[in-house]
């Protein structure tokens, strides 16, 4: 597709996200703290601008203070070009007064904003997944085939198909059929990719992984052909939309085959950061290529004394003192004291430093400082931003029994710990 065409972004941010809870008790999920300095956000409009896509929305709904100011400080563009990254909260108006019923309602709810720019095609995106696209290319497919609507598509296998969309197709990738979340125990075998198509897109052979295609949530619409699909009450793409479009529109897929992740439950966004501090993680930040942008914090670099640190990242501002770091990831500003030692856990750091005088005076009341205290050991957890936990824990580490749920200042989740935003944890804490 020629650069010069007129395409839109539309990001969708999601619900209340309650997959993601505690992470999203005080934000959406777009603005939860990822990889120890950016956003779940910044990896979809990273992709657009990596692409050409420089006119983005993202539609929000809940909690969307910080992500307005996370995007208003990061995302200025020149004068000398038309782009922008602007939110779309959910808002009451004389022709509506609910939320976004759904991923279809929420773009059909802001179509007046998007006809503004007269687009010819639209490119609609998930704000919780990670992953590098040519969205360029899936662009120029879409134009090719004379589609009305393109799918990106993961070849899968059947133990992956349930929680996600099938999608069956011809020879040429055009969509005959659709599966939405189907069953463990499902016949889906009349959703098997088409050899032919995987052969020719891919060039591999069908087997046992990849035998289903999923949707990956990415769509390419013509925009005319969008708002007329959108003429109804209905309100998801991949529940209603898409499977009532068979047969009368025409759809496609683009076949997509590197990594590709969705981090909407804490397990799944707890293992992928860990990932990143591995020798070879499946998502590489390091690609100069396609860099994943973010804000510019203007911090010093990281200070490291007396520390052991394996398999972990470490995000500018930090002060790590005498301690060990095992497969961990440690966010900005965060603040490490001696004989501390943290296996496999994301530590989100501080949004500020504490000055000496409010440091003076919450030791006076026995309140400890933002970060973590002298002597503790934490496996297995989270840790949100500006969490306050004291001398001597031991977080995670015994082996003790540990409910399932949302507690005082902590969840556990999936046997994860998260510890919660602005959480006070006193010293010689153990759970």
């Amino acid at each position: 597709m020629p650069r010069h065409a007129n395409a839109i972004a539309i990001i969708l941010g999601g619900g209340k996200g309650t997959r993601l809870y505690p992470l999203t008790k005080e934000r959406s999920k777009p603005a939860v703290p990822f990889g120890g300095k950016y956003r779940l956000v910044d990896i979809p409009i990273s992709n657009c601008i990596n692409n050409h896509l420089r006119q983005i929305y993202v539609l929000t709904q809940f909690n969307s203070a910080s992500l307005h100011n996370h995007i208003a400080s990061t995302y200025v563009f020149d004068a000398f070009n038309k782009g922008f990254v602007e939110i779309l909260a959910a808002e009451q108006t004389f022709s509506s007064t609910s939320w976004y019923q759904g991923t279809a309602d929420a773009v059909r709810k802001n179509l007046k904003h998007f006809s503004d720019m007269e687009p010819d095609y639209c490119v609609i995106l998930s704000g919780d997944q990670l992953y590098r696209m040519d969205l360029e290319k899936m662009l120029q497919r879409h134009v090719a085939t004379g589609a009305e609507l393109t799918i990106a598509a993961k070849p899968i296998s059947r133990a992956q198909c349930t929680g996600l969309g099938v999608i069956g197709t011809d020879a040429e990738g055009n969509i005959t059929r659709f599966c939405e979340k189907p069953a463990p125990d499902a016949d889906i075998t009349d959703l098997k990719v088409n050899p032919d198509y995987l052969r020719d897109s891919l060039g591999v052979e069908p087997d046992s992984g990849n035998e289903y295609l999923a949707s990956m949530g990415i769509y390419v619409f013509n925009y005319k052909s969008m708002c007329e699909m959108l003429d109804n009450d209905k309100s998801d793409f991949g529940k209603e939309i898409i499977p009532s479009a068979l047969g009368q529109r025409k759809m496609t897929t683009f076949l997509f085959d590197g990594f590709w992740e969705d981090i909407g439950t804490i397990k799944a966004f707890y293992d992928t950061n860990l990932d990143l501090g591995s020798d070879k993680p499946q998502f590489n930040f390091y690609d100069e290529t396609m860099p994943i942008y973010t804000h510019r914090r203007h911090l010093p670099a990281t200070k490291i004394s007396h520390c052991e640190i394996r398999h972990s990242l470490t995000s500018e501002g930090s002060i790590i003192t005498d301690s060990k770091l095992n497969n961990s990831i440690i966010g900005v500003r965060s603040r490490i004291e001696a004989g501390t030692e943290l296996d496999g856990v994301y530590c989100m750091g501080a949004g500020f430093y504490e000055t000496e005088e409010q440091l003076a005076k919450n030791r006076e009341a026995g309140i400890p400082d933002v970060g973590i205290g002298e002597g503790t050991k934490i496996r297995r957890a989270i840790i949100d931003q500006n969490a306050r936990i004291g001398r001597n824990c031991r977080i995670g580490v015994d082996d003790i029994p540990r409910s399932e749920g949302d507690f005082d200042g902590y969840s556990i989740h999936d046997g994860i710990i998260v510890i919660h935003k602005g959480a006070t944890i006193p010293d010689g804490t153990v759970m």
